[in-house]
């Protein structure tokens, strides 16, 4: 175990995976599903473990989902998670829930647990129904491990688009007990969280209630996950699971707890590494865009206006282009529904200050067109209206985005 970069109490894990954690297991294996490729895969945990999950608000939201969410209301407590890419079991009527229930129980069987301990998660091809015999053959050979191979072959399976996998570790220190948090996602189009198509998968041995994580998973998920951006489309199966062990051995978690913003903050860091990954991931892109907007009335409205840049089209084609257009940031703001100043908004790429105090600045711009050819590009906002911060995350808008998406299905 390669422990990396330490911030504060919180230190990263480098080869950490979703089986770090204390407890935990994953497999993933090729059913033929759609792809050439595993396609299927479960995580599982030696105990019923605490739960807790959010989910996308898309009306129309998929049958895994309604799935998952009676397997919590039962204990609100979990010990697996069966999830499938290629299919996404969404808009698939009477059928599709038969069928996502028919994969709980498969999973349930095939591990000797109770069903309404298995969540269930699927992704790809909205409309279609998935092709069970394949799934029930396919859940047969899962064969779960502990090894950084067997988290591979689990985070593989879950992919679609993605060109790479998406993986978190971190560690801290409760009740001088090692806690550790590893987690696993998908998500490269259709990313506009609230709450794209991703999926984020999220273990923990930490010791804590269904109802304390849950709180922290809702509370963190606002200034990760739902704060990244790749084309402004909101999916049907978005869903972020964490299940928590408790075999670190700490005393329960509680924000009372004197060691409480030890693991809020490797669960936050978990989360929000993932929620990155997935925003440079994003289909076609080659760049991923970070903004900071301080200064704003609230933190709700910072982070209303930091997402509002990062998914503008302008500032997206701009930034894939090494193009300093500053206005294109500007524009977004000013349709925000946020209270903004027009006379006092300052505006940075990088270091490189363009506007201050809405007064336009000279700048250079091979400075300006070599910084946003780097691979990250920041962009600060402040607006000089009070103590709010927020940041979002996306990637440039590229030709190969309606590339991938002109011929998804094909």
């Amino acid at each position: 175990m390669t422990i990396t970069k330490q911030t504060g109490q919180v230190a990263a894990v480098a080869d950490g995976t979703v089986v770090t954690p204390k407890g935990f297991q994953a497999a993933g294996g090729h059913a033929g599903l759609r792809y050439s490729k595993n396609d299927l895969g479960v995580i599982l945990c030696d105990v019923p473990a605490s739960a807790a999950a959010v989910y996308t608000q898309s009306h129309f939201q998929a049958a895994p989902l309604k799935v998952t969410q009676a397997s919590l209301a039962v204990e609100q407590k979990l010990q697996a998670v069966i999830v499938n890419s290629a299919c996404a079991n969404a808009c698939t009527g009477a059928q599709g829930l038969k069928d996502a229930y028919e994969m709980r129980e498969l999973c349930a069987k095939q591990f000797g647990l109770a069903p309404h301990y298995v969540a269930v998660a699927s992704t790809g091809v909205i409309g279609e129904c998935l092709p069970m015999e394949k799934i029930r053959a396919g859940i047969k050979q899962l064969v779960p491990g502990a090894t950084a191979a067997d988290a591979e072959a689990f985070q593989t399976a879950i992919l679609t688009t993605d060109t790479v996998m998406k993986r978190a570790c971190y560690q801290t220190t409760v009740d001088g007990k090692t806690v550790t948090v590893g987690g696993a996602a998908k998500g490269s189009g259709m990313i506009h969280p609230n709450m794209a198509t991703m999926l984020a998968f999220i273990t923990t041995d930490a010791n804590i209630s269904s109802p304390v994580l849950h709180a922290a998973l809702r509370s963190i998920t606002d200034v990760s996950f739902n704060q990244i951006t790749v084309d402004g489309d909101t999916s049907t199966n978005d869903m972020v699971v964490v299940m928590a062990s408790g075999l670190a051995g700490n005393d329960e978690l509680t924000p009372d707890h004197p060691d409480w913003e030890n693991f809020y903050e490797a669960l936050r860091k978990t989360c929000e590494d993932l929620a990155k990954q997935i925003a440079k991931d994003g289909e076609g892109a080659t760049k991923l865009i970070e903004v900071r907007v301080r200064g704003a009335k609230t933190d709700d409205e910072a982070k209303k206006i930091a997402k509002q840049i990062v998914g503008s089209n302008l500032v997206k084609t701009a930034v894939y282009g090494a193009d300093a257009n500053w206005g294109r940031i500007i524009g977004a703001i000013g349709y925000s529904d946020a209270e903004v100043n027009p006379d006092n908004v300052d505006v940075a790429i990088g270091p490189i200050v363009m506007l201050k105090g809405s007064e336009p600045q000279l700048f250079s711009e091979e400075e300006a067109t070599a910084y946003l050819q780097q691979e990250t590009v920041v962009i600060e906002v402040d607006l000089h209206l009070g103590d709010g911060f927020g940041v979002a995350w996306g990637c440039d808008l590229t030709y190969d985005y309606v590339k991938i998406n002109a011929s998804y299905r094909t």
